[in-house]
């Protein structure tokens, strides 16, 4: 089969503007990137009109991935076929993986968003922009401590680091402002990666406009010499913050291997942030499609659990059905079957495997959601592996089951799981309100401890002294209400990265605490979770290249 970037190339793209007018936008509405790219202004959204919603999530992860990003553009290709008018809302790639471990981010084989060099390359500067005005924060706080140190002005703390959208385990921890006095306070800091951003969470979260300024202005900087918060408000730059952002508000439309509309924007990871694009794009695609497909990043215990206790509590979205991806190679890895022997034929590790498909399916019915399994299928799979998946998915579970093909034949390998979602959601669709995994009013610990318990079904959960301190200041400032964001591997329900399948019972060590007091979250880092990803032994820009005109490697 062709590569991914093959494919890319010779599909047929359409000019933006007629893929503006599958959703009913007229051309005057857009701001074009060129011939295929657009920006959406933000008065395009409906508040009005609503069509159905569908997250897709996934299996815990294998190093290779699921493929939550093909299926869910496979159902958009899918649900058109059919004659449904899909819309497809998905993150954007983060530099970082693309030139890391992972590669291209935009779909694979013959159900990609398109034109894919661009989304994986730069696309419309949304991440360079988030970047920037995350280290304009940065600067400025540093010029404020300089120009006021004379006053007796500090920060006994400082928690804003810095950000960079490239993998890179070098700047985890630096010292700024070594040399001359004229550098500037000599201190310690560090680099996250751009999608673990608080900047990037509260573009996702944001209402409007007006929200993002006032979470821009709560972000939380640091702490004085008497215990006092000092925000973004207080150094008086949220003004010059949002103009940085403002281009990047708006969500960008491209289009599928076969001209279906796609909205992509936003790009947080769900193993460090809340794992979903923005509300702005999921929002413009409700607007203006009959189905909106959208995705939480990594497994269901990550990406879903936050889609459901952050997005949805704080925007009211509830889907009207969920998709739960699974691979026989995942499975296989979760029923103990060695990594390098995970294509081979193996249906007794598969059943093995099938503990972890099964807890995820128990979680998400416990939201109160209608669940379809969907088979990402594998030119090595056999027909004996999809047969024992789907008995067990429609006999077993009483869940319905679809085998996703979009990969090798398109919109026509889609149809059968769009026809399973359609009837799932127009015959048995979840229920109308989602059923929270804890209460806005628990407190900050007990609703860490309620999603360890409930959703990875640990034993116990401790945390590291300095972590309980930060709760407690949390609850002291009026944060007690916000939702939890927990941090951790995405390879298992539990912090161990290689204690695959369906782990319980054991002991979930949080040892710290961020508060996103902008984003309205506050982030627990369970285990040994970095918040900037080195690059392996082979990384995939060794790759990627130019030849003859033409991106190699991206895919």
């Amino acid at each position: 089969m062709k590569t991914d970037i093959e494919i890319a190339h010779e599909a047929k793209l359409l000019p933006i503007e007629e893929v503006a007018e599958k959703l009913g936008i007229a051309t005057e509405h857009i701001e074009r990137y060129g011939k295929h790219i657009a920006k959406l202004p933000l008065h395009l959204i409906d508040p009005n009109r609503r069509g159905k919603l569908v997250l897709v999530t996934a299996i815990t992860a294998t190093r290779a991935g699921i493929g939550k990003t093909t299926v869910s553009i496979g159902l958009g290709l899918g649900l058109n076929a059919i004659g449904k008018r899909a819309c497809v809302a998905l993150r954007e790639p983060s530099l970082g993986p693309c030139f890391g471990m992972k590669g291209g981010a935009a779909g694979g084989g013959y159900a990609q968003v398109l034109p894919m060099e661009r989304i994986n390359l730069h696309f419309t500067g949304d991440f360079h922009a988030i970047t920037s005005a995350h280290n304009m924060i940065a600067a400025l706080l540093d010029n404020y401590l300089y120009q006021h140190r004379a006053e007796g002005f500090g920060l006994k703390e400082i928690l804003w680091r810095r950000v960079l959208d490239v993998n890179d385990r070098s700047l985890r921890s630096i010292v700024t402002g070594l040399g001359p006095a004229t550098n500037g306070l000599t201190q310690e800091g560090g680099f996250d990666i751009t999608p673990a951003s608080e900047l990037m969470a509260i573009l996702c979260l944001a209402q409007d406009e007006d929200d993002l300024r006032r979470r821009v202005e709560q972000i939380l900087l640091g702490y004085d010499y008497e215990g006092k918060p000092f925000t973004v408000r207080d150094l008086g730059v949220a003004g010059a913050i949002v103009v940085l952002l403002k281009d990047a508000l708006q969500p960008n439309l491209v289009q599928t291997t076969e001209n279906t509309p796609a909205i992509v924007h936003g790009g947080p990871f769900a193993n460090i942030a809340h794992g979903c694009n923005s509300l702005f794009a999921t929002r413009m695609a409700l607007s203006h499609a009959d189905y909106t497909i959208t995705e939480a990043g990594f497994g269901a215990d990550l990406g879903a659990e936050k889609f459901y206790n952050i997005l949805c509590r704080k925007s009211g979205l509830v889907p009207d059905a969920t998709v739960i991806v699974a691979t026989a190679q995942g499975l296989k890895m979760h029923g103990g079957v060695p990594l390098d022997a995970i294509r081979q034929p193996n249906e007794e590790g598969l059943r093995r495997g099938l503990a972890n498909l099964d807890r995820h399916v128990e979680n998400l019915r416990g939201f109160g959601q209608s669940v379809v399994v969907v088979f990402n299928l594998f030119a090595d799979d056999t027909p004996e592996e999809m047969e024992l998946l789907r008995h067990h998915c429609e006999e077993e579970l009483g869940v319905p089951f679809a085998i996703n093909r979009s990969y090798a034949q398109g919109g026509s390998g889609a149809e059968e799981m769009a026809r399973v979602l359609v009837d799932t959601v127009e015959n048995h669709p979840s229920e109308p309100q989602l059923r929270f995994t804890y209460a806005d009013d628990d407190p900050l610990r007990e609703k860490i401890e309620k999603v360890a318990r409930t959703i990875y079904r640990a034993g116990s959960v401790s945390f590291a002294p300095a972590a309980l301190r930060r709760l407690q200041k949390a609850e002291a400032e009026g944060m007690g209400r916000f939702p939890v964001c927990i941090a951790k591997t995405q390879f298992s329900f539990s912090a161990d990265a290689k204690r695959y399948g369906a782990a319980e019972g054991f002991d979930l060590l949080i040892k710290d605490i961020v508060v996103n007091a902008g984003a309205e979250m506050v982030v627990a880092i369970a285990g040994d979770i970095l918040r900037m990803p080195g690059l392996p032994k082979d990384p995939q820009a060794n790759h990627i290249d130019f030849v003859g005109g033409e991106i190699v490697g991206l895919s």
